[in-house]
This record gives C-alpha cells, structure tokens and sequence, in this order.
C-alpha cells in the first residue's frame, strides 16, 4: 500500500517577506500517521529539518532551483 503525500508550496509566502512556520505547522500537524509531507521553499528549511526529525520524521532534500527546494518529509517508524 502507498503513503498518500501531502504537498504544501510555501514559496509565495516566503516571497513576500512572510513567515510560514504556522501554516506549515498546521499542515504538518493534520497530517495521519502514514502520511508523507512535501514541502516546497525558496531555502533548504534546515531548522525545521531538526525540528521534525525530533517529530520522528526522516527527510529528503532536493534543489530544484535556485530559489526552489522540495523537502520530502517521511514519517521513520
């Protein structure tokens, strides 16, 4: 059985000066227990990285851009 993925783009927020930790804490908290979280930014997340890996979540990061990073989230259990 696949893990449904849950996609968040916070690039525009992140464009705007804007902070999204609340939106993408939001999302992340909603999540179910086998869900995989993919989070798109404009900078590799890396204090979210450590944050969520306390959370028990594994992480792959690519860059796809310059101002482009996909951040898959997996859960590690």
């Amino acid at each position: 059985m696949e893990n449904r993925v849950v996609e968040l783009d916070v690039r525009p927020q992140l464009r705007q000066g804007e902070e999204p930790f609340g939106i993408i804490m939001d999302a992340f908290e909603r999540l179910e227990a086998d869900e995989i979280f993919v989070l798109h930014a404009t900078i590799k997340p890396v204090p979210l990285l450590k944050l969520l890996e306390t959370k028990g979540y594994t992480n792959e990061c690519e860059q796809l851009a310059a101002d482009h990073w996909k951040v898959t989230f997996k859960p590690s259990n």
